[in-house]
């Protein structure tokens, strides 16, 4: 009967120990890092014409110096995305202790 118990706790051990190694990955893999410098997006000229507006939404993959590495586009307006990337890849984040994913929003009001 005690090595059941033994069995038991040892089991419920690992499975706790995988459980907040895993919490823990997830919490640094989308971390929430501040902008260290920001560069506005250029509203484009055929936006304007058209009086076109709304918000670009970008997924960054940040290094651990803070440099953008990369960035996707998850949503907006064809016609802004390609300035909102621009502006974004030339941010730069708070360094850490590991490369992150930021999600980030830019709005494109008239002007």
């Amino acid at each position: 009967m005690r090595k059941g118990v033994l069995w038991f706790a040892a089991i419920l051990t690992a499975l706790t120990v995988t459980v907040v190694a895993a919490q823990t990955t997830s919490q640094t893999a989308h971390g929430e890092r501040k902008v260290a410098s920001r560069v506005a997006a250029v509203y484009p000229e055929l936006a304007r014409k058209m009086h076109i507006h709304g918000a670009v939404k970008v997924e960054a993959t940040v290094r651990p110096n803070g440099q953008v590495k990369s960035t996707r586009v998850l949503g907006g307006n064809p016609v802004l995305v390609e300035a909102a990337l621009d502006a974004v890849g030339k941010w730069k984040f708070e360094a850490a202790p590991s490369e992150t994913i930021e999600v980030v929003q830019l709005t494109f009001d008239e002007q």
